[in-house]
């Protein structure tokens, strides 16, 4: 996603570790392009490029990068904001067939991932999925304690220019603008939308119901509903896909546990960063619960696992002997490998009543997957009669070994 630290990584850290290894500076090409230094080197601008929608020009990049090789020595092309070139695809394909080009490159639209250009890369790269700063990340540049730092991190998100800011003005600020000048902007002109104010509403709408089940059909109801908008379903299955194309929301798919297959509609939809979120919503509306819950969801993402919504079918007798259907939801089944495990968040478990309704789900799986419920009360990591496992947040967040133990 936007401002999350890949141009540093790729620009910075691996840009002096390569130096470090030995390579020549002069092997070394780097180039932006949303730099408009670096597109006017091939004659290009960064205005132009944004006013006529079009990316820049392949066969100006590729004349300056034949300027930069002058022998047959292994080179290092770092490329930021690859999508921002036209027919990049292509362009990338022809460095790949050189056997003295190795080629590293960042974007921030998930159709780079998109399964036309995995099969036009495959076996010939590898993808690193950058998030913003994971709370134990956080916590390392935070000078208070955990406690406050995690309301601090469930308040403001983890981007790294908003995190080094010092007050929460600043950090407010920062954030509105980010999301006003850098992805409304990035998203309406890359997909040229044009009732922006529609898609707006809608980027509203999930950010006052993060975790709530949800579809196209019935966002399109509530907009009716509420705004007297005639928005079809079609159009916000289009905006969603743009949301989670600029990695600014990922959707949880629903997962028959017991039927073991997956269910289209509804989903489940979370921010990548909290902060953003709050944002939008001019940090009027912080429910703990959702999230604390939106945050276990990006830390089980940055672990690498995949994550789903369980659902748990039952059919169970009423007082009248009438045999009912129900459908009980865990909060997260999340795999990697062959490892599973079910995740239940609750933010706190005052009595045993609460702790028999997280429960309930879990005793209705009948695999040997560990289960776990996730709490901010502050308890020690513990094991029921049953085998279910309960763990603080705060261990849970700090500690990425915690699940295995």
């Amino acid at each position: 996603m936007r401002r999350c630290g890949k141009s540093y990584l790729l620009n910075n850290l691996f840009y002096h570790y390569l130096l470090e290894s030995g390579v020549d500076v002069d092997h070394i090409i780097r180039f932006a392009f949303d730099s408009a230094d670096d597109l006017y080197l091939i004659g290009e601008s960064l205005i132009g490029i944004e006013k006529e929608k079009r990316g820049a020009d392949p066969e100006k990049f590729m004349a300056y990068v034949r300027t930069k090789v002058v022998d047959d020595g292994m080179y290092y092309l770092l490329l930021d904001e690859i999508q921002m070139l036209d027919c990049f695809e292509a362009v990338l394909n022809s460095y790949l067939r050189k056997d003295n080009m190795d080629v590293f490159v960042t974007g921030s639209n998930a159709k780079l991932l998109s399964k036309d250009i995995a099969t036009e890369f495959a076996g010939r790269g590898d993808e690193v999925h950058m998030y913003p700063l994971s709370f134990a990340e956080f916590m390392s540049v935070y000078e208070g304690d955990k406690y406050t730092g995690l309301s601090e991190y469930m308040l403001y998100g983890g981007i790294p220019s908003v995190v080094l800011r010092d007050g929460a003005n600043d950090k407010a600020v920062a954030l509105q603008n980010l999301f006003s000048e850098i992805y409304i902007q990035d998203i309406c002109r890359r997909n040229r939308v044009k009732n922006i104010g529609e898609l707006e509403d809608l980027l509203n709408t999930l950010s006052s119901a993060i975790g709530s089940l949800t579809n196209p059909e019935k966002l399109k109801n509530t907009f009716r509903t509420v705004k007297k908008s005639k928005i079809t379903s079609n159009t916000i299955k289009k905006y969603l896909d743009y949301f989670e194309d600029s990695f600014l929301i990922e959707s949880a798919q629903r997962y028959d546990i017991k039927g073991k297959s997956y269910i289209e509609t509804p989903k489940k939809y979370y921010f990548s960063d909290l902060g953003l979120r709050n944002a939008r919503i001019n940090f009027r509306q912080f429910e703990q619960t959702h999230s604390m819950e939106n945050v276990i969801y990006n830390e089980l993402r940055m672990r690498g696992y995949s994550v789903d919504v369980g659902v748990v079918p039952i059919a169970e007798k009423d007082r009248n002997g009438k045999v009912t259907r129900k459908q009980l939801e865990v909060d997260f089944v999340c795999n990697l490998g062959s490892s599973r495990y079910y995740i239940q968040s609750a933010y706190t478990l005052p009595d045993e009543a609460k702790r028999t309704q997280e429960v309930r789900p879990f005793r209705k799986i009948d695999d040997s997957f560990k289960k776990i419920i996730i709490t901010r009360d502050m308890v020690p990591m513990q094991y029921d009669e049953y085998g279910i496992l309960t763990v603080n947040i705060y261990d849970f967040l700090l500690d990425p070994k915690c699940l295995e133990k």
